[in-house]
C-alpha cells in the first residue's frame, strides 16, 4: 500500500505538474494571521493602553478610599474618570491611529458615553460586594474586597464591552469611510 501523499506525487509527475509543496500552499496560521492579523495588533495596542489606564484607576482608587476617605462607589467614579482621559488619548493616536478620525468632539462624547456604560459593570460588581453581600458578612466592605469587585471582576467585564463598543462606533474603521449605504427595493 501507498501512502496517499506517494499517490498524489506519483499522479503530478505522470502529468507533468511538479507537486506541490508544502510551502506553496497557504497553511491554516497563516490564514487565521492573514484574516485576524489586525484585530490581534489591536488587542495588544488595547491592552497596553488599558494595562496603564488599569494602574492609574488603581491607584487614584485606593488613594480616594484610603487618604481621601471618599465613599467606595464615588471614589471609583472619581478614579475611573481620570483613567478613561488617559485610555482615550492613548487608544486614539496610539490603538486606534490607523482608523478613520471624525470630529474629536464626537469621538470624545460618545468615547465617555460608552465608557460609562463600562464603569457601570464594575459600579455595579462594587454594589453588590459591598453593600449587599457586606451587609450579610462585614468582611466584603473592605478595601481589599472593594478592589477585587470593582477593579478586577468589573473591570474585567467593561472591558470587554468597552473594546467592542470602540471599535464598532468610536474609533470608526476606515474601510466603511465614504461606503455609500446600499437600498434595495423588493417589488
Amino acid at each position: 500500500m501507498t501512502p496517499a501523499g506517494t499517490l498524489k506525487d506519483v499522479s503530478a509527475t505522470v502529468t507533468g505538474e511538479p507537486p506541490a509543496s508544502p510551502a506553496s500552499r497557504p497553511g491554516l496560521l497563516r490564514r487565521l494571521w492573514e484574516r485576524f492579523g489586525h484585530l490581534v495588533h489591536e488587542l495588544g495596542k488595547f491592552g497596553t493602553v488599558g494595562a496603564i489606564a488599569f494602574g492609574v484607576d488603581l491607584v487614584l482608587f485606593n488613594i480616594a478610599l484610603t487618604v481621601l476617605d471618599m465613599e467606595s462607589l464615588t471614589a471609583k467614579v472619581f478614579s475611573t474618570a481620570i483613567a478613561a482621559t488617559v485610555a482615550f488619548v492613548g487608544n486614539r493616536f496610539w490603538t486606534w491611529r490607523h482608523r478613520a478620525r471624525s470630529n474629536l468632539g464626537r469621538e470624545y462624547v460618545l468615547y465617555f458615553v460608552l465608557n460609562t456604560i463600562g464603569l457601570g459593570f464594575s459600579l455595579a460588581t462594587l454594589a453588590i460586594s459591598h453593600y449587599v453581600l457586606g451587609n450579610i458578612w462585614p468582611v466584603f466592605q473592605s478595601p481589599v474586597i472593594d478592589n477585587i469587585s470593582a477593579n478586577f471582576v468589573g473591570t474585567a467585564m467593561g472591558t470587554t464591552f468597552r473594546f467592542w463598543s470602540y471599535r464598532r462606533w468610536v474609533f470608526l474603521n476606515p474601510d466603511a469611510q465614504g461606503v455609500p449605504a446600499v437600498v434595495t427595493e423588493s417589488k
